[in-house]
């Protein structure tokens, strides 16, 4: 008799497991079905192997709010191995940048010039402003302004900087960002020290980047995907002449 009860109780859980947790054991689906497999791994593994990926990555595309210094950039960067392309804004004034070898170009309208010449004492009028309206300047490497800027089409320098999460490392909830699977890690208690979404389909790339002290969020998309990044036609080129004005 006990027999034919213990398999009657083996018999109504097998069938009761497929849509019902199992009597005495986990059941459910598996959260790392179908997934890339990096969701078992320790945190500190996790943020690794992202960060590893993403080193590896021939081509990116940042976008979103950085806050660096006292100062929130909001930015739209194409990036690659020897340069990037894109759009920077900071305290009401927008203006693109493109980066090629070592050649760098700056392009905005004759108000971000006016506003930048106003501060410095260079390039403030009208016409030295309209010269440069939507015209490429050519920053000369010797300029003051050259690294700065040269910072924000550098996939290198942005990823190494961007990537890195401050204490100790632990596992978040799992989500999804624009139709992709993800698990976040944590750096700090509550995650104070930033948080890092990556991916749980293909490879592990890093997809969103909420960075330490509340300093800027940063989605990070379009891995590998290849542009054309050639320098502006001479014609649409000026020569500035002297230093860049120290606005950007």
């Amino acid at each position: 008799m006990r027999t034919r009860k213990s398999a009657l109780v083996v018999t109504m859980c097998a069938g009761l497991a497929v849509t019902l947790t199992a009597c005495g054991g986990e059941g459910g689906k598996d959260p790392d079905a179908g997934t890339n497999g990096v969701g078992k791994l320790p945190a500190a593994k996790i943020e690794s192997k992202a960060r590893t990926v993403a080193a590896s990555a021939s081509a990116v595309r940042l976008s979103g709010n950085l806050v660096t210094k006292g100062r929130t950039y909001t930015l739209d960067m194409r990036l690659k191995e020897g340069g990037g392309t894109g759009q920077v804004s900071t305290k009401g004034s927008t203006f693109e940048l493109l980066r090629v070898g070592k050649d760098l170009y700056l392009k905005a309208d004759a108000g971000f010039w006016a506003h930048q010449g106003g501060k410095s004492g260079q390039a403030g009028s009208g016409d030295a402003a309209h010269k440069l309206d939507d015209k490429y300047v050519k920053v000369p490497s010797g300029d003051p302004s050259y690294r700065r800027l040269t910072g924000f089409t550098d996939k290198k320098v942005l990823l190494d900087g961007l990537l890195g999460l401050h204490g100790e490392i632990t596992a978040g909830d799992r989500g999804e960002l624009s139709g992709v699977r993800t698990i976040r890690v944590l750096g700090g208690e509550g995650g104070e020290g930033g948080s890092l979404d990556v991916s749980l389909e293909g490879r592990p790339y890093p997809l969103r980047l909420q960075r330490a002290g509340r300093a800027g969020v940063i989605r990070l998309a379009d891995w590998n995907k290849d542009f054309k990044l050639t320098a502006p036609d001479k014609d649409h080129v000026l020569d500035y002449g002297r230093q860049i004005p120290a606005g950007p």
